[in-house]
């Protein structure tokens, strides 16, 4: 998202993009790959794929996880009013991130699900930070990965650090998950960065393996118009 300059900035532009959300819903039409079918995980994906957040099930128990910065505050209104998701946030700085870490904890140990960028909020692009994997060790919580993909012209891509991709319009997409990777509570260090490092494997792998995957769904037709709840 582009920087906002003014604070006096932030409602406004919060309500523009909460209205953008609320339009676009109805044209994007999104077909899962490979769900789970898990009540209680920690969806993983890039920063730039944060709108596959459109076609995430059971959002009322899923928590987003946002930053304090003034786009987060954008965000965050807007995929709560836009969408009813709950978003896990804390105070800004390093104490910030601590308390928005154990709020998502104590979200998962309820029961519920989350979702995380893993390589934000600043980057480096698909480089997954190790936040994840404690939120995971510490949880119980399985990790899913996650990308989306479309070869459609109107999956714009904006001018930004991670070049986010936004629907614009009727577009079709498919959310293509990966398998569920556990990280055990009594791992040591080297363990966790391992799994980091796979973690970060699995995400660039089904990035390659997104358009052979779409291909199907398309030539079977998988896609149902209908509006997204």
């Amino acid at each position: 998202m582009v920087r906002i300059v003014n604070k006096n900035d932030v409602g406004r532009m919060a309500d523009f993009v909460t209205g953008f959300f609320t339009f676009q819903k109805y044209f994007t039409h999104i077909y899962p790959v490979n769900h789970p079918d898990l009540n209680n995980c920690i969806y993983a994906m890039w920063h730039n794929h944060q709108c596959c957040v459109y076609g995430l099930p059971d959002r009322e128990h899923t928590n987003v996880m946002v930053s304090r910065s003034k786009d987060g505050e954008v965000v965050a209104s807007a995929i709560e009013r836009a969408f009813g998701f709950k978003t896990v946030r804390g105070s800004k700085g390093r104490q910030g991130a601590i308390e928005a870490t154990m709020q998502m904890i104590d979200a998962l140990k309820k029961g519920e699900s989350g979702a995380i960028m893993v390589d934000g909020p600043r980057g480096p692009l698909h480089e997954v930070k190790d936040g994840v994997i404690k939120i995971a060790k510490l949880s119980g919580v399985p990790i899913v990965p996650l990308v989306w993909y479309s070869p459609n012209f109107n999956l714009f891509k904006l001018p930004s650090w991670d070049r986010l991709q936004m629907p614009i319009l009727d577009v079709r997409l498919i959310n293509l998950y990966g398998e569920p990777i556990y990280v055990p509570a009594d791992g040591d260090d080297e363990s966790d960065e391992k799994i980091r490092l796979e973690l970060q494997s699995k995400l660039m792998e089904l990035l390659e393996k997104a358009p052979e995957e779409y291909e199907k769904v398309y030539w079977h037709g998988l896609w149902k118009r209908r509006k997204i709840k």
